[in-house]
């Protein structure tokens, strides 16, 4: 049986919140169900907006889950669906903000400290690990003392809002390749314009 990757992008639902720093995991999955071509559907028994579809004419099979649940309980849903396909950590990613990440950066990892991230930490909770792909999407961090909560549940700036399609289409690019090449190449080819972008 093919593998089946389990994108995940994470947010909070409602339109009050779908221009948020924090929702944009939400915004990569919307780039990535117009490059498969279809629209999610509700799956209310696993409180999740769902695509399945293959990326390119033959190209690998991916299901694409947008959880209509909040943020800190984002992990029930991705189980759910988890379970459902019958995978493993092995093929889930999660797409998410980090304020760790300059503002336009992406860089990927596997595993390790969810770095406060409330989502992240439903997810590790549920699935029993940490050890799941991230696609991790810079908003940067808080002007001085701002609360990160205040900050992420903000909409991105009048200037970022014009760099924003280029961020989320990296993004989506990123996970794309993550999925073709794996996570050495995909990493190698990010982070190096992550690196670029932050000397500028």
């Amino acid at each position: 049986m093919a593998e089946t990757w389990i994108v995940v992008g994470l947010g909070n639902p409602g339109p009050q919140y779908a221009g948020n720093r924090h929702n944009a995991g939400h915004m990569v999955l919307d780039e990535l169900a117009a490059r498969v071509g279809g629209s999610f559907t509700l799956d209310a028994s696993r409180k999740a907006n769902v695509l399945a579809g293959r990326m390119g004419i033959g190209g690998p099979r991916v299901v694409l889950v947008k959880p209509t649940t909040y943020m800190n309980v984002s992990g029930a849903p991705v189980g759910a669906v988890t379970k459902f396909f019958g995978e493993t950590e092995e093929h889930v990613i999660v797409v998410h903000d980090e304020i760790d990440i300059p503002f336009s950066s992406i860089k990927l990892k596997r595993g390790g400290s969810e770095g406060g991230h409330n989502g992240l930490k439903s997810v590790s909770q549920v699935l029993g690990t940490r050890d799941y792909l991230r696609v991790r999407v810079g908003v940067g961090r808080p002007p001085g003392r701002m609360d990160t909560a205040d900050w992420v549940l903000q909409n991105f700036s009048k200037a970022e809002a014009k760099d924003l399609p280029f961020l989320i289409d990296d993004a989506a690019d990123a996970t794309e390749q993550l999925i073709r090449e794996g996570l050495v190449a995909a990493q190698q080819k990010f982070h190096g314009k992550a690196d670029q972008a932050s000397k500028a």
